[in-house]
């Protein structure tokens, strides 16, 4: 029996009234089984042929997001629960790449016929919520009991590609092994370049999965190396062995410290597998995933500045300094894990003091501004930024501490 939340009864017997039959599928089961919290569920809706009227009674319980109404899917967030349904469909491959499928609804498919377009058996398990009962024609609950990823239909897995990175990362989150058939035709896949018909936002997103969801992110990409990806992701094949090994370690020990932000722990993890990539290999690698520019500069940021101090001797202006490049409070987890551990205590002491200097999250804030220079009765020049530059060093170095002091500074500088 999978037990889901019981507040969605009240969904459920909505459903039954228009004798529409809800069957919880995929992740949420699979999840459950594996004793992993999941608030993203999936249902699939049998004996309705239109989203039209499934939208129309969901409406009663919050507001619906009709985005992949194409791909016969319509959201609604319930009470703090991100519900997805769906109806029973077939998928025909009519062109490359992840979309290029003609989808086809049919209220009167059985679950099996509807399940059989699934990735793997681990995501066709279904919960029939009137009857009680698992539904599991693919065998996925004993799949999972082996820890074991086997394809749903082997013989169609490749037309879709992004599969073969979803092995990858299914792999890594669950610690899951591939069986032989399933290896092959990942193998086959990167051979023929499987990868290049997607966008580069689907393929970020499953690296991102890997990076954000598994304890051990070396897992999937030892798994990568191991299925030829890396004919894909060219960058790696120029790593030594070693600095290879070194760049899985990074990664799963930053695994470690429980980052709550998405983002940055994006960030540091590509930085980390960029570390010893040149110049030229960390630009084309990044380029593969994305665009974003916030990304990418902030990775630069991380990688250009990894030695601008010197942990083992640092000063006030030092730290401030180091404030003026970068988020100190990024950039620390990086060096934690970019150095395995063997400068911890020197980047405790970092942390501490920049705490104490409050340029933890964001640098120093300038006293003067030029503002300032105006009231002394200068005129606007190209000099306003050499003057405020040399003042605000001045403020790192000590030179002032209060905003008063700041401006008796200023006019010295400027009668001497």
């Amino acid at each position: 029996m999978i037990d889901y939340p019981n507040k969605l009864n009240i969904i459920f017997d909505k459903l039954d009234n228009f004798n529409i039959k809800p069957i919880i599928i995929g992740g949420y089961n699979r999840d459950f089984i594996l004793n992993i919290a999941s608030k993203d569920i999936d249902i699939e809706l049998y004996g309705v042929s239109s989203l039209d009227k499934v939208e129309e009674i969901l409406r009663e319980f919050g507001s619906v997001n009709s985005v992949g109404k194409s791909f016969g899917v319509t959201k609604l967030l319930f009470e703090k629960l991100d519900l997805d349904f769906s109806l029973p469909r077939t998928d025909n491959k009519v062109d490359s790449g992840h979309t290029g499928f003609k989808i086809t609804t049919d209220k009167n498919l059985d679950f099996k016929t509807a399940t059989s377009r699934r990735d793997f058996t681990i995501n066709a398990i279904g919960y029939d919520i009137k009857q009680k009962k698992i539904l599991d024609p693919f065998n996925g609950v004993e799949d999972i009991k082996h820890k074991t990823l086997k394809a749903v239909d082997i013989n169609k897995f490749d037309e879709d590609p992004l599969r073969v990175l979803r092995a990858i990362q299914f792999s890594a989150r669950f610690n899951f092994t591939l069986d032989s058939q399933l290896l092959n035709k990942c193998k086959n896949m990167m051979q023929n370049n499987s990868l290049s018909e997607l966008a580069r936002e689907r393929i970020f997103q499953e690296i991102k999965k890997l990076l954000l969801k598994s304890k051990s992110p070396s897992h999937g990409f030892l798994l990568l190396r191991k299925i030829n990806g890396f004919n894909f992701f060219k960058e790696f094949l120029h790593l030594s062995h070693k600095d290879y090994d070194e760049t899985l370690k990074t990664i799963d020990l930053f695994k470690s410290y429980n980052i709550e932000s998405e983002n940055t722990n994006i960030i540091i993890m590509l930085a980390l597998l960029c570390y010893h990539f040149s110049l030229k290999d960390r630009e084309t690698f990044l380029k593969r995933l994305t665009t974003q520019k916030d990304i990418i500069q902030n990775i630069n940021l991380l990688l250009n500045n990894k030695e601008s101090i010197n942990l083992d001797k640092f000063t006030n202006y030092d730290i401030y300094t180091l404030a003026t490049k970068l988020k100190i409070q990024t950039f620390i987890p990086f060096l934690k894990a970019l150095n395995l551990g063997k400068k911890d205590t020197q980047l405790y002491s970092l942390e501490k003091k920049a705490n104490l200097l409050n340029v933890y999250n964001e640098k120093m804030p300038a006293f003067l501004e030029g503002k300032d220079l105006l009231n002394l009765g200068l005129k606007p020049s190209k000099e306003f930024s050499i003057i405020l530059e040399n003042a605000y060093i001045a403020q790192m170095r000590g030179e002032f501490k209060t905003k008063e002091e700041a401006e008796l500074y200023l006019k010295k500088k400027l009668l001497s």
